[in-house]
């Protein structure tokens, strides 16, 4: 048996997120002003080979399952490549990633093949003008495409993450249940949080998943899946509307903390290691 974290919560620490980026091709409303954020130079980001010997030595002390995340990952070059080199260590036993969905319809079959079969996409209005102002621009058709690639290339499960916010897209709310009756899709709900430098603009903006759960049962009846959590689900509730093919999951890290049950670390692309995204605690591992 390998080794295992298990912290001073008796939590066991087996999730490491891995942002090989910090750059995006999108700005969205509630992610970063509109001028952007300030860009870690070339320089300081980790190399490829140093984020493996990372992940490499996590892996041993007990990491089981990596999400590899941005920015958005997809626009730095090789990062294909660098999924199949993860698939070298044999103690993982999970391998996924988080995008936009912009670049996905190219990089789709790459990602396959390199090993991956999970994937999260971002997905935050169905209404191509709404979605050119919530991203700054971004092109909703190149994301539509995108899930469709991953879908015929055999990605399951397919997680789709909407953020919630009030007055924004809020009346969306069951166009994206509505997906699920169906689509194979997990469709998933998230509470916006007050982080990061756009998080004094987001003020008023918040909707809890109480809310959203009630203006879906008011659509058709939420049924628990199986009754049980997988390792997949990470925070999740997952439910799955009466007849439905998908699921939808509620992410409510405002309303239902879920510090006692989080598994996870986080590496920055600049190499620093956190434990908590409301703690500005981390250790610089590039150093």
């Amino acid at each position: 048996m390998g080794m295992s974290m298990i912290d001073s919560y008796e939590r066991n620490i087996n999730y490491l997120r891995v942002s090989v980026t910090d750059r995006c091709n999108l700005r969205c409303t509630y992610c970063m002003p509109k001028e952007g954020l300030s860009q870690i130079g070339h320089d300081d980001i980790l190399r490829y080979e140093e984020i493996h010997r990372i992940v490499l030595v996590a892996a041993g002390l007990g990491i089981t399952k990596v999400r590899i995340t941005g920015g958005e990952p997809l626009v730095r070059k090789g990062v294909t490549d660098f999924v199949a080199s993860l698939r070298t260590i044999p103690e993982l036993e999970d391998i996924s990633l988080t995008t936009n969905g912009i670049l996905l319809e190219s990089c789709a079959e790459k990602l396959f093949a390199a090993g991956m079969r999970r994937i999260n996409i971002s997905l935050d209005s169905l209404n191509a003008g709404k979605y050119a102002r919530i991203t700054r621009g971004g092109e909703i058709r190149s994301v539509l495409r995108g899930i469709r690639k991953v879908r015929e290339t055999g990605f399951s499960p397919i997680k789709i993450n909407i953020v919630a916010i009030k007055g924004v897209n809020d009346d969306e709310i069951l166009d994206f249940a509505r997906l699920t009756l169906e689509n194979p899709y997990q469709i998933r709900f998230i509470e916006l949080m007050p982080l990061g430098h756009a998080g004094i603009q987001n003020n008023g903006l918040y909707l809890s998943n109480d809310v959203v759960r009630e203006r879906i049962e008011a659509f058709g009846r939420l049924e628990p899946v199986n009754g049980r959590r997988r390792s997949s689900d990470g925070p999740a509730q997952i439910c799955r509307l009466a007849g439905g093919v998908g699921e939808i999951g509620f992410i409510s890290p405002v309303s239902h903390h879920f510090c006692s049950t989080c598994n996870r670390l986080r590496l920055t692309a600049d190499g620093h290691l956190r434990s908590c995204l409301l703690s500005d605690s981390e250790a610089d591992l590039k150093g």
